[in-house]
Parts: C-alpha cells; structure tokens; sequence
C-alpha cells in the first residue's frame, strides 16, 4: 500500500533534544545500534566507531573498532559480529571486529568503478542489497547529483558466494536508505532526491518490480534503521524545498548549469531535524521534526535504551534525544 506521507493520521511532534555527544571525528553519516545498546557509526577520516553509554551522555565512550581507508556511510550488522560498511572511496567492505581486519567484498559492478556506496542490508540466507547513490558525483559533490536530478541511483545484489554484484533497479533518485520488511518480501529505498521510499518486491509473483511506499515526506530521506519493535526509522536530512521541486521540473539543460553552480557554492545545512517513523503498510506511525534544530543534516536515526540517537554527515558528534519509547512503539499516534 502506498500513501502520501501528509494524508496520514499519525501525529508530528518536535524533537526534544537533551545533549549532543562529541566523537572525536566529523560526519558520523549512519548509527545503528547492537544487541548490547552500544552504537555504531563511521566517520570522515575513515574509522569506524562504537559509541557506549550514551543514555548519560557525560559518561559516554568511544571505541575505534576499524579503519577503512576510505569514506564509511550506511552500516550493517551481521549475525556473527562482523560489519558490513558502505564505503564511499572504497565500495562494499566486510570489518572483522575481532581483529579490525576490512576486506573488499565488491568495488565494481560490470566493469565500473563503485563511488558512491550508500547503504546496506544483509538478509537472513545471507544476500547482501546495497544502494548506489548517484553514478555522476561523488560524495563530496553529493549536492550536485540532488540539483541535476540525475536519476542514476542503484540498488545492487550480492549473492552469497558471489564475487561480483548484480543490478537489481536503476534509475532511482539518489538511491539511500534500505531496509528490509520484516518477512523479507521487499525492501525499502530512500529515493531522497523524489522526498519518496520505494518498495522492491523481492519474492512472489512480483519479485524484481518495484512501486511508491511512502511519497511526498515532510523532507529529504536519508538512511533507515529497523528497529527490534519492527518499525523502520527514517532519518530526514533536510526539509522540503520548494525551489528545488521546481527545478526538477525544469529541462536536462536547466539542471544541469544549476548543479554546476551548486557544487561550487558553499553549502551550510538549513536548521532542520526530521525522523519519519513507518511501518510495513506503508503507514507513517509517528513524525517528529524541527524547524529550527543545532544539531542539523539529521542522516541516521536509531534507538537505544529508550533514546533517540541521531547521527549526521555534518556534524562533529551524534545528538541523543530525550526518551521516545512510547512514541516509536506508536502509543501516541491517532
């Protein structure tokens, strides 16, 4: 069931921020939180990081668990403690945790470079889905493929055995985000260039075609995280804006002279947070935003102890809001 995201009945509410927690690195893009309530993320200068205690912030602590060499972005964790990175430089990457070793498992797809790994999800008999953001910029001039509208997001398959990756869906606006339903049916992509998520039918009769879950979303969809309560959290990286939704509309040539002139300006996030809350209908279960955050270009969310964690590509550390159990189990929404 697709819907629009402003049809729904579930409830906005402002963030309610309670500290922010410094890291010692920049851009902690991805959390998800373990089975222990520790949360993990990646930085700018490479290294991975396993963030503890952050239900008191003032006693946090921060572990170096590996170094990529490269850009982590979107993690996943495997059953047996390992880590799957979405590395921005590198590709797809597996990080033994035991001995900090990281091993390549695909950095090209047909002959072509990956550039641009964005997120990744592992399923239960072991096949790995990863997005491709955009074909035509890199990370660092991710600005220019959302101006241009280029449409040469991916989502990829790795197969268990595999050495080399699959297509499975192209033509995606700034594939992000991915998660999985919770009979692994489908998937969820971030199109965060379109504000929509897209389900891609992985088994039945419409197995390989894809539709709208979720469109028209108060912002821009980042990455998503499943919760154990079954709920996909999905980080908003900055607001609706409307000059960009019509230059969208605009022709191939427009948007193309305006992505050069984007990727050279200098670029300061709007005061935003937004985390959208979804089930597996398609309903959003609960909204929180605000219009005038510090802790800005909200990329990741997840839950821990209680607590809301959001991760950045901008900032210098992650923000822990205040105790949202009751609202991410949907007892507040109407």
């Amino acid at each position: 069931m697709a819907c629009a995201a402003g049809s729904t009945d579930s409830r906005g509410t402002g963030l309610g921020p309670r500290a922010f927690v410094g890291i010692g690195g920049h851009g902690p893009e991805d959390v998800i939180a373990d089975g222990h309530g520790r949360v993990l993320t990646g930085v700018a200068d490479g290294r991975v990081l396993r963030l503890d205690g952050l239900a008191e912030p003032g006693r946090a602590r921060v572990e170096t668990l590996a170094d990529t060499g490269g850009r982590p972005l979107g993690l996943e964790l495997l059953p047996d403690g390992d880590l799957l990175v979405c590395d921005a430089e590198r590709g797809l990457l597996r990080v033994t945790i035991a001995d900090n070793a990281v091993r390549v498992l695909a950095d090209e797809v047909g002959g072509e470079p990956l550039r641009f790994c964005s997120n990744v999800v592992a399923l239960s008999d072991g096949t790995v889905y990863f997005t491709v953001s955009s074909r035509r910029y890199p990370l660092d001039r991710w600005i220019g493929d959302l101006v241009e509208h280029t449409g040469t997001g991916r989502l990829l398959r790795l197969a268990p055995g595999e050495g080399a990756p699959e297509v499975v869906l192209e033509g995606l606006q700034f594939a992000n985000g991915l998660a999985p339903s919770a009979d692994e049916s489908f998937l969820v992509v971030a199109e965060t260039g379109d504000r929509r998520l897209t389900r891609v039918h992985l088994t039945g009769t419409r197995a390989g075609t894809s539709e709208p879950f979720v469109e028209d979303l108060p912002g821009m969809p980042d990455n998503m995280w499943r919760g154990p309560d079954g709920l996909i959290r999905v980080a908003l990286a900055g607001p609706r804006v409307g000059a960009l939704d019509r230059l969208h509309r605009a022709g191939p040539a427009v948007r193309r002279a305006a992505s050069r002139v984007a990727v050279r300006a200098p670029f300061r996030p709007l005061g935003f947070a937004g985390v959208v809350t979804v089930d597996d209908e398609g309903h959003l279960v609960h909204t929180l935003v605000d219009h005038r955050s510090r802790f800005r270009m909200v990329t990741s969310a997840c839950v821990t102890d209680g607590h809301l964690i959001l991760g950045s590509l901008w900032e210098r550390g992650v923000a822990v809001y205040g105790s949202v159990a009751p609202r991410e189990q949907g007892k507040s929404s109407s």
